[in-house]
């Protein structure tokens, strides 16, 4: 079972910016409600996608300057960073389809798109 890591402004820069796998960076706050309906999403795909991909949460209260450096002004806010990059953004809570979807073309796991 894979964990999500916490992350904090001291440690992101080693943990996510520098990773070789892609990682889902969820931005959030205790005191959030659709932030707590995204949590266990994030945890469930953590475990989904383990050895493939990294998850981390980032406290906006307790690391400031990093919900800054991305702009993060509403949470959860979701971004998925791949060689140091954000890729993708999600603002809100949405069905874990919809974050699994986005990992998966984070980590090229979709050959062909979906005609939808």
């Amino acid at each position: 079972m894979m964990a999500v890591m916490d992350v904090g402004d001291g440690d992101f820069e080693e943990k996510v910016m520098k990773s070789e796998k892609p990682v889902l960076v969820d931005f959030w706050a205790p005191w959030c409600t659709p932030c707590r309906m995204v949590g266990p999403i994030v945890e469930e795909l953590s475990n989904m996608f383990e050895g493939q991909a990294s998850f981390a949460k980032v406290n906006v209260d307790e690391a400031p300057s990093v919900a800054a450096r991305f702009g993060v002004r509403s949470i959860p806010t979701i971004m998925i960073f791949k060689s140091g990059e954000c890729v993708e953004t999600i603002v809100g809570a949405c069905p874990k389809e919809y974050f699994q979807n986005k990992v998966e073309n984070a980590i090229g796991k979709k050959d062909e798109e979906k005609g939808e």
